[in-house]
């Protein structure tokens, strides 16, 4: 779903109905590049995984003790950046995706 080079694409149809619960974040991380600038194949083992993502859904927040609805702090198709560990795995249509608390995710990328 999303290439380095180009950017985010369509995502399926089942990911895009799939709406978080509370103040979670449903992101699919972006893949590294499997070549080189030069145009050499990467073995596994030289792959970086990047800890960059792009958000797919976006739950309607959580409230606060007063039970006032606090705003998401990112948006659908904001690139984003990732912590290298936590969120829950989920797959959707033999794609892979993880879902993140709003709070876990540690900033949005600006083109």
């Amino acid at each position: 779903i999303v290439d380095v080079d180009r950017g985010p694409t369509i995502a399926p149809m089942a990911a895009r109905r799939l709406v978080p619960l509370l103040d979670r974040v449903l992101v699919k991380r972006i893949e590294p590049p499997t070549k080189s600038i030069g145009g050499v194949l990467l073995p596994d083992s030289a792959q970086t995984k990047l800890n960059e993502g792009v958000v797919i859904a976006v739950g309607p927040g959580r409230r606060d003790k007063d039970g006032n609805l606090l705003p998401m702090g990112v948006k659908v198709e904001d690139k984003v950046l990732l912590p290298q560990y936590g969120g829950n795995d989920v797959e959707i249509q033999d794609e892979d995706f993880t879902l993140f608390r709003d709070e876990d995710i540690l900033g949005v990328l600006k083109e």
